[in-house]
């Protein structure tokens, strides 16, 4: 029997982020959750070296890569709308929770269990989704950055409360790459590179 699954999972390409913002370089999700799944990997670690903790990095990456699949049938809500307020947002939880087991259904029965704590929270692993949740508010973050380099005043407030999120997520390891990570976003090409003559 023939499975959508990862047809489906394939077309996060096609579902644009930032709907209500006019950008300079567009954004889909799937690039956006392979950047999630970077950071939540790189904060699990920060975490492991740095904090003396015991998380499952590759765990982290991997919840990453999921966190946002379920916008393949939803598409992305603009943040004003989803947060609108309270009960705006259970009704989008309530929606992301039906998009999820609607993908999940997509997969042979065998496999389900497999991708269930994937899309859903599973028992014990609440500071995993923690650090990808910080991971996922620091890639919009970055983003903002982006647009403000290109000279796109556009993402201005949204970086001022998304650097407010940040914090108030209270994630140590997000703390960490704040201080020490972050600064390079804010760099040219040829200031990242170590001979600062860019690619070449």
């Amino acid at each position: 029997m023939s499975s959508s699954f990862y047809a489906m999972l394939s077309r996060m390409k096609y579902i644009k982020r930032w709907a209500l913002m006019r950008n300079s370089e567009p954004e889909n999700i799937s690039e956006h959750s392979l950047e999630v799944s970077l950071l939540a990997h790189g904060l699990a670690v920060l975490g492991n070296r740095r904090l003396g903790k015991h998380l499952d990095a590759d765990r982290c990456a991997v919840i990453g890569l999921f966190h946002d699949a379920g916008e393949i049938i939803t598409g992305d809500m603009p943040t004003p709308i989803k947060y609108y307020n309270r009960q705006m947002q259970n009704v989008f939880h309530a929606i992301e929770d039906d998009a999820a087991e609607a993908l999940l259904a997509m997969l042979p029965e065998d496999l389900r269990g497999d991708y269930r704590s994937l899309f859903f929270r599973a028992e014990g692993e609440e500071e995993l989704w923690r650090i990808v949740k910080a991971a996922d508010k620091l890639s919009a973050l970055i983003k903002c950055i982006e647009e403000g380099k290109a000279g796109n005043r556009e993402f201005d407030s949204a970086k001022k409360s998304l650097e407010t999120a940040v914090h108030e997520l209270n994630v140590p390891e997000a703390e960490l790459f704040l201080t020490e990570f972050l600064p390079a976003y804010y760099r040219t090409l040829d200031e990242l590179s170590p001979d600062g003559n860019g690619t070449n």
